[in-house]
Order: structure tokens, then C-alpha cells, then sequence
């Protein structure tokens, strides 16, 4: 058995500043950093042996923060980007709501929650999965197998691409899930990477 928990960072700047970010470094807000100590409270009684981050400050503040919370130092670490949140294309930095006002709502829309759609010069939800996904079973799927208990530490759409795979989602039910800021979800797995038991610690 063993225990996989994904993490969604904590609020960043510009999510309080309602703006797309994509793959900009931009820094978590005070309240981001607030919600990752408290996601450490909460990952606090589960052993964790081994940390993936994306490549982005606020994933990789809020894991270490969390673990700091946590009080679990030195957890071996691999970064990459292919974590990354959706790479938002023409439209990161921009405000969502002028957006809305320049385009009109249903093309935001489109642009925000479709799923094979991308944004101009940006990705889908689905390009998305096509780069998180094989990292998973080349990278993750590895560590649960040798019985390792992970912390995946990333964003809103490429954790959206696991869970999607996890809980075997259809396209259609993946655009309505919406994973919150600073979270965790506890999974329990039992040898043979079956999902035992799924739930957000709170």
C-alpha cells in the first residue's frame, strides 16, 4: 500500500489578481502562503518519501513550505516542467474579465473550459494531458510501485490530468472538476496501483 497526494499550490498573485498565468513565475499571495502552511498541517501524519514539482515558484514554495509545516526536510526532489500549469499562450498576464469584454464571454469561455481548444498560441486541457501523463507513468508510477509514499506538488490543470486519470474520468466530467488552491488529496493505493480509497484532507 501506499499513499499519493496531490497538491495544488497556493494561491498565487496573480490568481488574486484574476489574471491568467500559465507558465509566468509569479510568487504565491500571503494568503497562498497561509494555505500551504495549512496544507502541511494537514499532509502532517502521512509519510511522504519522495516530492515532483512542476518548475514553478509557487508549486515549489508551496511543497516547501508545506514539508517545512510538515516537519519532513530533506524528502529526495524532481522538478520538471512537463508538471507545469497549461501554458495560457497570448492570453497570460491578461485579466480574465477584459477578456470577457473584448472576446465576449462564450469565447472566454471556450478559451477557459473547453477541452481540446486551445488558446491562441497556448494549449488545451487536453495538450496538457498529453505532456503530464506520460511524465506520470515514466516517473511517478515508478516510485508508488517500489511502495514509495509521493507528494505531487503542481497546478490546477495538470493535477486535473491525473486525477482524471486516476478516478478514470470522461472528457466531459474532467472540465467540471475543479481542484481548489492548497488542498490536499489524499489517495490510497494498494499494491497493484489500485485506488483504495480518494479523499481531500481537511
Amino acid at each position: 500500500m501506499s499513499y499519493l497526494i496531490l497538491l495544488r499550490h497556493g494561491e498565487s498573485v496573480w490568481n488574486l489578481e484574476n489574471r491568467f498565468t500559465g507558465w509566468v513565475d509569479v510568487d504565491l499571495s500571503s494568503k497562498g502562503e497561509t494555505e500551504a502552511i495549512r496544507a502541511g498541517e494537514l499532509i502532517t501524519p502521512f509519510p511522504i518519501d519522495y516530492l515532483f514539482t512542476s518548475v514553478l515558484k509557487r508549486a515549489i514554495r508551496t511543497a516547501d513550505i508545506a514539508l517545512t509545516t510538515a516537519g519532513k526536510s530533506n524528502i529526495p526532489t524532481e522538478k520538471n516542467e512537463a508538471l507545469n500549469e497549461r501554458h495560457y499562450g497570448d492570453l497570460q498576464g491578461l485579466n480574465k474579465d477584459d477578456i470577457g469584454r473584448e472576446y465576449g464571454t462564450d469565447q472566454l469561455k471556450i478559451w477557459r473550459r473547453s477541452y481540446d481548444v486551445p488558446p491562441p498560441n497556448g494549449e488545451s486541457l487536453k495538450m496538457t494531458q498529453e505532456r503530464v501523463l506520460p511524465y506520470f507513468h515514466e516517473h511517478i508510477i515508478p516510485k508508488l510501485r517500489e511502495g514509495k509514499n509521493v507528494l505531487v506538488t503542481a497546478h490546477g490543470n495538470s493535477l486535473r490530468a491525473l486525477v482524471a486519470e486516476l478516478d478514470k474520468l470522461t472528457n466531459a466530467e474532467i472540465l467540471e472538476l475543479n481542484i481548489p488552491t492548497g488542498r490536499p488529496i489524499l489517495y490510497t493505493l494498494d499494491n497493484d496501483l489500485k485506488v483504495l480509497d480518494k479523499r481531500y484532507l481537511e
